[in-house]
């Protein structure tokens, strides 16, 4: 299983947290939390066959997106196993696609592999565009408390664009990326710097703070979110992960991977799921991603990510599980260097 470390590319490195990352999570689930997430990957495709050719790359629908529209798909192989979850924004003269760190370079040579005759090129757009995401329940009270917006996009993946003297083309997206509220903004690197501060400022009128990553993946785990490179890679299908309900139309015509995905819903199951864990309160140390899961003396699964939750005050996991053993309420027992503990599945997520 590969996975791709948010922290190790060499650009807009992340730091785990500023101090005091329960305060921040603290601001990511009451108020408002601002991320710099200018390490993920951005690339943009133009041509007049854009939305054609992207639509038979995807899981998703990408032809019925107006503009300022967007949506969450998959990535997947001729076997439909995933090569990356992405974010999809349809903008005026091109459509954006956000997804995790590291992997621009495989998925640009993915998507150019099938370029024929298309009008399509990819551009990169980190060396022109900085990222920054503000998620937390009072992410809209900020956003238009910055006096920049006229408006906001009030449905997920929408997005607008402003051209402002200060800091140039900002485009601003509706990307709850922890399954409330949040808003990400792609700002112009030369500018960077000032949006965070204002952005920033503007947060802690209402509570908030800046947070980094410690904070948000714990938030993000406690939500039931699963994350490529952590709790799915090219190993899984996007029916095991938990995305099929808002990756996946089984509407839309042609992609790459369809005709095994389709099938699969129509005559068959996935042997495995992403399920949530609630762990035992007196472990010494966290299960770490790969460690097995049995049920009845038999392997039955494997943990992908382990927080303790703030908000629960509980150890909590996601994992895979085996069809036969992933109702929820059943107790599995989990092995790890420490020794054998027990795990429960709950429903996710674990905190609403």
């Amino acid at each position: 299983m590969t996975h791709y470390d948010p922290l190790s590319t060499d650009s807009a490195k992340t730091i785990n947290d500023h101090g005091d990352w329960l305060s921040e999570h603290k601001a990511l689930r009451e108020s408002a939390g601002v991320l710099d997430f200018s390490n993920r990957s951005r690339i943009c495709l133009v041509g007049n066959d854009r939305v054609r050719f992207l639509h038979g790359q995807v899981t998703n629908d990408i032809k019925r997106l107006g503009i300022g529209e967007g949506c969450y798909a998959a990535i997947v192989t001729a076997k439909g196993k995933m090569e990356s979850d992405v974010n999809i924004f349809n903008l005026q003269d091109e459509l954006l696609l956000d997804f995790e760190p590291g992997l621009a370079e495989k998925i640009t040579a993915r998507l150019e592999k099938f370029i024929v005759a298309d009008d399509v090129q990819i551009v990169d757009a980190a060396p022109h565009y900085g990222l920054l995401s503000l998620q937390g329940p009072k992410a809209g009270e900020v956003i238009r408390g910055m006096g920049l917006f006229v408006k906001i996009p009030e449905k997920p993946f929408g997005s607008i664009k402003i051209t402002d003297p200060n800091f140039g083309e900002v485009y601003l997206t509706n990307n709850p990326r922890l399954g409330s509220t949040g808003f990400d903004l792609f700002i112009p690197n030369a500018t960077l710097s000032a949006m965070t501060e204002k952005l920033t400022a503007a947060a802690k009128k209402s509570g908030g703070r800046a947070a980094e990553w410690t904070a948000f993946e714990t938030a993000r785990i406690e939500a039931g979110i699963p994350r490529f490179g952590a709790d799915m890679d090219e190993t899984n299908l996007p029916l095991e992960c938990g995305i099929e309900s808002s990756a996946v139309s089984y509407k839309k015509g042609c992609y790459i991977g369809q005709e095994v995905i389709n099938r699969i819903h129509s005559i068959g199951h996935v042997n495995k799921e992403l399920r949530g864990l609630r762990l035992a309160g007196d472990l010494h140390t966290l299960p770490t991603r790969g460690d097995k899961l049995f049920h009845d003396g038999k392997e039955a699964g494997y943990v992908t990510s382990a927080v303790k939750s703030p908000a629960l005050n509980v150890n909590i996991a996601l994992g895979y599980v085996r069809r036969e053993a992933f109702q929820i309420g059943t107790r599995l027992a989990l092995r790890t260097q420490e020794g054998e503990s027990t795990a429960e599945i709950v429903e996710l997520p674990f905190v609403k």
